[in-house]
C-alpha cells in the first residue's frame, strides 16, 4: 500500500518505519534535519527485541502528494494544516492517530475521503535526526471516527494488523474519549510533575492522574457518550504499567521548550465540560492542569496571538 505519514517525529516515524519494513510504500513528512537524515542513511528503527533500517521516502513538503492511505500524526494544533496540505492531493483515505479531540472532525471538513480515527498506546521517542525507537509496545485501534463500519475496514485491518499489534474498532467515539482520559491522566501530569508514566502508578500522582481520568469519563457521559469511571482509571493505569518507564509526549515537550497538545486533551475536557445542560460536572484537576500548562507556555512565548 501507498501510505504517506504527515508528520513523521517520534510516533509518526515509528509507525512509517514499522510500515516501510513490511513492505509498504511510505513517504514521510517531517522537519528538514530529519528528512536529510532520512534521504541519506535511511531510517534507523529500535525496538526492544530488534533493530532495522527502512528506506521510506522523505519530504518536508506535504502538499500534492498522492496515496492510498494518508496517516496524521501532527500535534493537533497543526491540524488544520496538515488538513490544508492533505486537501492538495489525492488519497482513498485518511487517518489520525493523534493525541487531544476534535483532530478527525477538523480533517473531515477539508477532504473529501473518508476519514479514520486511532488510538495509540505504543511509546515512541526521536533519539536524533534518523532514529527512532519504540520504548514500549502498546495496542493501535483504529475505526471510522464517527463509529459504525467503514468503507475501508478490512484495507486497513490487513495493513496494521500486519506491523501492530492492532484492533479495528466500530466504537471509536468512546474509544477516543477513554484515549482522552488517558492523555489528560498520564500526558499532563507527567509534565507538570516531572516524572516518568511508571510514577503515576502510586503516591499523589496517582491521585491527580486517576482524578483527571474521572473527570474525563464524567463530561463524555454528559456528551451521550458511555465511558465509565473505572474504565478511564484501568485505561490510565495500564497504559502507566505497559509504558513505566517512559518519558510522555507533553512531557518532552516541555523538556524541549516546545508547545504542549493541552488545548486538544485536558483544555477539550474543560471546553466541553461547560457545554452540558442541566448538570454540574466539576473538572477542577483538568482545569487546573490547563491553567499551569497555558501559564507555562505564556511565559516561555509559546502561545498563539
Amino acid at each position: 500500500m501507498r501510505i504517506v505519514v504527515y508528520g513523521a517525529g517520534s510516533l509518526g516515524s515509528l509507525v512509517g518505519g514499522m510500515l516501510a519494513h513490511d513492505g509498504h510504500d511510505v513517504t514521510l513528512v517531517a522537519r528538514d534535519e530529519h528528512t536529510r537524515a532520512v534521504r541519506d542513511d535511511g531510517l534507523r528503527v529500535l525496538t526492544p527485541d530488534d533493530e532495522f533500517v527502512t528506506q521510506p521516502a522523505a519530504t518536508i513538503d506535504g502538499t500534492d502528494l498522492a496515496g492510498d492511505l494518508a496517516l496524521v500524526t501532527v500535534k493537533a494544533f497543526d491540524t488544520a494544516a496538515a488538513a490544508r496540505d492533505l486537501e492538495t492531493g489525492e488519497f482513498d483515505v485518511v487517518c489520525s492517530l493523534q493525541n487531544g479531540m476534535g483532530n478527525e472532525a477538523t480533517l473531515a471538513r477539508h477532504l473529501d475521503c473518508p476519514v479514520y480515527a486511532g488510538t495509540v498506546t505504543y511509546g515512541a521517542m526521536l533519539r536524533e535526526p534518523g532514529v527512532v525507537e519504540c520504548t514500549g509496545v502498546g495496542e493501535l485501534v483504529f475505526g471510522v471516527h464517527t463509529g459504525g463500519q467503514g468503507p475501508l475496514d478490512d484495507e486497513l485491518e490487513a495493513v496494521f494488523t500486519g506491523s501492530f499489534v492492532a484492533e479495528l474498532a466500530t466504537d471509536m467515539p468512546r474509544r477516543l474519549w477513554e484515549k482522552l482520559a488517558v492523555n489528560a491522566g498520564i500526558n499532563t501530569i507527567t509534565a507538570l510533575a516531572d516524572v516518568d508514566n511508571g510514577d503515576l502508578l502510586g503516591g499523589a500522582a496517582h491521585r491527580l492522574a486517576t482524578d483527571a481520568a474521572r473527570e474525563t469519563a464524567r463530561v463524555a457521559r454528559g456528551h451521550d457518550v458511555a465511558l465509565t469511571n473505572r474504565a478511564a482509571v484501568e485505561a490510565v493505569e495500564s497504559v502507566a504499567r505497559a509504558t513505566a518507564e517512559n518519558t510522555s509526549s507533553m512531557r518532552q515537550d516541555v523538556l524541549a521548550g516546545k508547545r504542549t497538545e493541552v488545548d486538544a486533551i485536558t483544555g477539550y475536557v474543560v471546553e466541553r465540560a461547560g457545554e452540558i445542560r442541566d448538570a454540574d460536572v466539576a473538572v477542577p484537576v483538568c482545569e487546573t492542569t490547563t491553567r499551569l500548562l497555558r501559564a507555562w507556555e505564556e511565559g516561555q512565548g509559546l502561545r498563539p496571538d
